[in-house]
C-alpha cells in the first residue's frame, strides 16, 4: 500500500474541534478517532496553537503505522483512516485538552 509522504498536524484544543465538529453534516454520526482523524479544509489553521509538517520516515511505529516526523513532531498516522494513532510533541505526549487534526499535502503544491 503506498503511504503519503507528508501531513500537516494541527494541534487544536479540544474546544476548538467540538465548535468546528458541529457545523459538519452528519457530526454526530462520527466517533472520537474519527475526530481526531478529521481533515480541515485547505487553508484551515484557524485555532491551531501549533502546526507541523511531519514526512515519512519509513518506518513503522510501536502502534503498527508508519511513522512521520518533523518539527518536533513524531506521529504514528493510519494511512487508511487518517487517524493519528500515537503522537509526541517535542518529545512527550499531547498535553490534555489538546487534539491533533491532520490533512494530507498535496505533492504537487509542494513543488
Amino acid at each position: 500500500m503506498s503511504h503519503p509522504e507528508s501531513y500537516e498536524i494541527l494541534l487544536v484544543p479540544r474546544f476548538a474541534e467540538d465548535t468546528a465538529g458541529a457545523a459538519e453534516p452528519g457530526a454526530a454520526e462520527h466517533d472520537a478517532a474519527e475526530d481526531d482523524a478529521a481533515e480541515p479544509d485547505a487553508g484551515e489553521t484557524g485555532g491551531a496553537i501549533r502546526s507541523a509538517v511531519v514526512s515519512a520516515t519509513g518506518e513503522t511505529g510501536a502502534s503498527g503505522y508508519p511513522r512521520y516526523s518533523g518539527e518536533g513532531i513524531v506521529a504514528d498516522i493510519d494511512p487508511t483512516t487518517h487517524a493519528v494513532e500515537a503522537l509526541l510533541v517535542d518529545g512527550a505526549e499531547l498535553a490534555f485538552g489538546l487534539t491533533a487534526r491532520i490533512k494530507e499535502r498535496d505533492a504537487e503544491a509542494e513543488r
